[in-house]
């Protein structure tokens, strides 16, 4: 059944209807046209498709859409701010973190989701924490490099 929803997205409040049930997921690829989350387990193991939900990081392949309603939603298309990218993009970008690329947009979003819970995170918690994002080129130690500038970068220079 279609309801009307209301949510706030990339910083902009939409108001649509759709069938509510509807895997996240699925709506903000198909219906609202934003590609860079990605399909990729369907079963929130892999981080593909990880946005953030009232700044947290959140899988969407495992939420309905009436969970969002009233909340502030963030995929990787308003990441960055009046043509800059965020700290997070940026450091991605400097150590080569991505190869095939299909990962990125769920690591960069587990990564901003991390260092909004933790801006000053030891190399150990940034391990940790992105431990569930999957990446099958294996760019694992350009990624928490690229965590970690991040999180000097957003603290002023001063990291653990």
């Amino acid at each position: 059944m279609k309801e009307k929803i209301k949510f706030t997205l990339n910083g902009k409040a939409i108001e649509f209807e759709t069938d509510t049930n509807q895997i996240l997921l699925n709506v903000l690829r198909s219906e609202l046209g934003l590609t860079g989350t990605k399909f990729g387990c369907g079963e929130g193991f892999c981080g593909a498709c990880t946005i953030l939900v009232d700044g947290v990081a959140q899988r969407s392949c495992g939420m309905a859409v009436k969970e969002i309603e009233g909340k502030k939603v963030v995929t990787i298309e308003g990441l960055a701010q009046g043509g800059k990218l965020h700290p997070v993009q940026k450091a991605f970008v400097g150590h080569e973190a991505q190869q095939c690329g299909f990962c990125t947009s769920g690591q960069i979003m587990n990564a901003v989701g991390l260092l909004n819970a933790d801006p000053r995170p030891t190399r150990e918690k940034i391990i940790e924490g992105m431990n569930g994002n999957l990446c099958r080129c294996g760019a694992y130690n350009r990624i928490i490099a690229a965590v970690e500038t991040a999180s000097k970068e957003m603290n002023g220079g001063n990291i653990l």
